[in-house]
């Protein structure tokens, strides 16, 4: 049944929702064929095949969070879709990202003294926005690229009606409830936050600020850090994607695991080792001069 003009919601995300609820109906409902899909894939990722409405594999996507290989793939599908299939695909992106969205802004409302209807605009807004024309699909976790855009908007406009970050000292051992009343509202705390977790290298984090947040030139910092601008260009690009990545997991806003933060150190370590044995020559190279 299609939802009268009475009843449609107030809320953005609400109406999204409830159009997204009438696209995936019976008879006919909104669908995907994954075997096109898996055969996309080259390996055994889990992805089930066939023909499945949306809401069962949104569901799919939230039950396998590290199901990676075949989220981007759904994905760059969805975006395409949105892109050159009609409004019915925009409407379905979204409403597969809801989840993500909807946690979003119940961060942000926290403290808000505007209206939460306008707040959940500008998220829906920025996500829309990557999903028309910013997005580059050629480039991995096109989902995360997405949510960070929502998230960027929301906080954004918080930013502009002077609300303030309530930061707090250690999120691993907040006493209370464990949902966090955005302890890293601001950028900058979400970046410090990924430093502590291993997600941004320490000798990166000002860099980074600089550069994303602070809109710097990159060529004088790449001369600072003795590094190529395009080598400069290619790690903050990386970076903009592990900090996605964690948004979207919540890794940045809320409790990790031991597990978690094991897995992060790990990788953390292994990206040292690759810089150091990609600096060892040119650092020797420019001893031996130095020395001469």
């Amino acid at each position: 049944m299609t939802a009268s003009d009475k009843d449609w919601p107030d809320s953005p995300l609400d109406a999204v929702d409830t159009a997204f609820a009438d696209l995936t109906c019976d008879p006919d409902p909104l669908s995907l064929d994954l075997d096109r899909l898996v055969g996309q894939l080259g390996d055994d990722t889990g992805l089930p095949g066939g023909v499945m409405a949306l809401p069962a594999l949104r569901q799919w996507l939230l039950e396998h969070p590290r199901a990676y290989t075949a989220r981007d793939v759904v994905w760059r599908e969805l975006i395409r879709r949105a892109r050159l299939g009609g409004p019915a695909w925009v409407i379905a992106a979204v409403a597969l990202a809801m989840p993500a969205l909807r946690r979003y802004a119940g961060r942000l409302h926290t403290g808000w003294a505007g209206d939460a209807h306008d707040l959940d605009a500008e998220i829906l807004t920025g996500f829309l926005s990557a999903l028309r024309d910013r997005v580059d699909l050629a480039k991995p976790a096109p989902y995360a690229a997405l949510c960070m855009a929502a998230w960027r908007a929301g906080h954004e406009l918080r930013q502009r009606d002077g609300a303030e970050a309530v930061p707090v000292d250690d999120l691993e051992h907040v006493t209370g409830p464990r949902t966090p009343k955005r302890p890293y509202g601001h950028p900058d705390l979400l970046v410090r936050r990924a430093v502590e977790l291993g997600i941004v290298d320490e000798s990166d984090e000002q860099p980074y600020i600089d550069l994303r947040l602070g809109h710097r030139a990159i060529e004088p910092i790449a001369a600072r850090l003795g590094v190529e601008v395009d080598t400069l260009r290619r790690r903050v690009e990386r970076i903009d994607v592990r900090i996605a990545e964690a948004l979207a997991a919540g890794f940045l806003t809320e409790v990790t695991s031991p597990r978690v933060r094991d897995h992060l150190a790990a990788a953390a370590e292994r990206r040292q080792h690759i810089r150091a044995a990609r600096g060892a020559r040119p650092a020797a190279a420019h001893v031996t001069l130095a020395a001469a």
